[in-house]
């Protein structure tokens, strides 16, 4: 009923570049992770004058940070050593021609045997076997100490080397590399399934969203899939509602009653009131008044009503009953709504993606020769998706948004649902361009003289929605906080919101004057044929000699 919809991978997708991405951060392959890695290593090794596999010990004891170890080390090198596991001197293996293992107790000779800094000496064998137990146990081999119980020492990267397989040591490689990102804050990985790039964000550099190179977007702050302009608490919520039972349960109250007898919840769907109970129950009785089926006939009203029903409810008998269940059948249809145009859009999103990916594989060379054309200056038409792709993410989590906006906050609603709408107009016309438009020049059969004005249209139809979109994603973030009191109607002006973006909203709802918000004129109504539109951005604005507060331009 209220399960999530899957999200595909989008790893076969184009790259969608969005406007949100931030600057601050980079992607890194496994490549540039193994890079980054070994250059910290070596950075602490020169500086501490200790070998490369003690610098990994310390790294790794101290999540990577660099300056961290620095600080710890110069501070007390004395317990940094001791806490890690690292002796101050390395004490040899006794001058033996034969020496006893300290798990197999066998006696071997000196050069099979191996020990940590610490000096215990195991056989070879057992040290294989030591090393290969730990591996197949997980990332905790990261942190090995020596075999003795009774020493801390630790076993670095150099002994995996010399005495662990090929295998061993590819698995311990691995999970060397997952600890530099996952132990990092500064990097995280792209969690899109599949994806093995990994994410370096510079705090402070504005928002959280971040595109990876496999085409995923996705918040830094909760690694859900990039969710402006709801912020992370609210996709919690909303992921966690559209998961839970609680729908369910909900809509279970709204649709059904409990047996009388055994209080199973049943739902009736037709036919009359004279209701039985699957075995083993197997109870008759009304659907109206829950009373024993015995009690009624012809006199309490047959099958299809119940008299007794009525008269009670005149009473206040099925009051308390008929308020939960009515509340309960609200919330799902209020749910419901929002839900069913989230997931919709998520579909869209989607279908677009595909749609976009067919276009660079195989259209734009078609249309490039149909219209004469070079593909680069085709790419008006790929700016045009990415940004139907982008503003249908953007629209699908206005929805979320929409559910937890207070219904007591009439004024900012309603200003929100005429964004809504005016956004999801724009995005249609914009979107038929791209699609059913752009079919004429695929389908022609030599050059189109007018295809320089679909270019100019499409082009400007993207620039359009983009500035509409960015605005509104502000505005929402924001908390529609500059949206003035409401009146005794509590409605907004058009005229104090973004300009149409073409047809009547989809929402359907007249809306009145009187809302102050930074979007346009004060508190005063104002009819269509006065207002104007700004051809390079997106707001309406009463007629008059003043600065279009979206692009700053001049006009007349």
């Amino acid at each position: 009923m209220t399960g999530t919809p899957t999200t595909t991978s989008p790893t076969t997708t184009p790259t969608t570049r969005g406007s949100s991405s931030p600057t601050g951060s980079s992607i890194l392959s496994e490549v540039d992770i193994n890079q980054r890695q070994e250059d910290d290593i070596n950075r602490v090794s020169t500086v501490l004058s200790i070998s490369k596999s003690e610098a990994c010990v310390l790294l790794r004891n101290y999540n990577w940070s660099v300056s961290k170890v620095h600080d710890e080390w110069f501070a007390d090198e004395e317990r940094v050593r001791k806490v890690v596991g690292l002796p101050e001197k390395h004490t040899e293996l006794p001058n033996d021609r034969e020496v006893t293992c300290g798990i197999c107790f066998e006696s071997c000779p000196r050069g099979t045997m191996n020990a940590a800094a610490c000096g215990h000496p195991f056989c070879s064998t057992c040290w294989r076997g030591y090393i290969s137990t730990a591996i197949n146990d997980g990332p905790g081999c990261l942190m090995l100490r020596c075999p003795d119980p009774s020493c801390a020492a630790a076993v670095g990267q150099d002994m995996i080397n010399a005495l662990a397989d090929d295998e061993d040591k590819e698995k311990y490689g691995r999970y060397l590399r997952r600890s530099y990102i996952e132990d990092n804050r500064k990097t995280k990985w792209c969690p899109a399934p599949g994806c093995e790039y990994a994410v370096e964000f510079v705090m402070g550099s504005g928002s959280y969203d971040v595109n990876c190179n496999c085409s995923y977007g996705f918040c830094w702050n909760c690694t859900e899939e990039a969710h402006r302009p709801v912020d992370c608490a609210t996709v919690s919520k909303w992921i966690l509602k559209n998961s839970a039972e609680s729908e369910n349960m909900n809509w279970i109250l709204a649709n059904s009653k409990p047996c009388p007898k055994c209080k199973r919840p049943i739902e009736k769907n037709q036919g009359c009131m004279h209701i039985t109970c699957t075995p083993p129950c197997k109870f008759e009785f009304c659907w109206l008044c829950l009373g024993p089926w015995s009690e009624h006939g012809e006199r309490t009203g047959g099958f299809y009503a119940c008299n007794r029903y009525e008269s009670a409810r005149q009473e206040g008998a099925y009051d308390e009953s008929e308020r939960r269940r009515e509340m309960a059948k609200n919330s799902l249809e209020r749910y419901t709504h929002y839900y069913e145009r989230w997931a919709a859009n998520q579909s869209s999103r989607q279908k677009a993606l595909g749609d976009l990916q067919s276009l660079q594989n195989e259209k734009l060379e078609k249309l490039s020769d149909i219209q004469s054309q070079p593909e680069s200056q085709l790419k008006f038409i790929i700016e045009a998706w990415l940004q139907i792709v982008e503003c249908r993410r953007v629209l699908k989590w206005t929805y979320a948004y929409g559910f937890y906006l207070p219904d007591h906050e009439h004024a900012k609603r309603q200003f929100f649902e005429y964004l809504q709408g005016e956004a999801e107009s724009g995005l249609e016309r914009l979107h038929q361009c791209a699609e059913k438009e752009l079919q004429v020049y695929l389908e022609a059969e030599s050059p189109s003289k007018d295809f320089n004005d679909f270019r100019t249209k499409l082009a400007g139809l993207t620039s359009v929605t983009r500035n509409y979109f960015e605005n509104l994603v502000r505005a929402l973030e924001t908390g529609l906080n500059d949206v003035g009191p409401s009146t005794s109607q509590g409605t907004c002006s058009k005229s104090a919101t973004s300009k149409s973006l073409g047809g009547k909203s989809k929402s359907g709802k007249n809306r009145a004057s009187n809302t102050s918000s930074k979007y346009g004129a004060p508190n005063r109504g104002v009819d269509d044929s006065n207002i104007w539109t700004c051809e390079h951005c997106t707001y309406a604005n009463p007629k008059s000699a003043r600065a279009c507060q979206a692009c700053d331009r001049q006009h007349r």
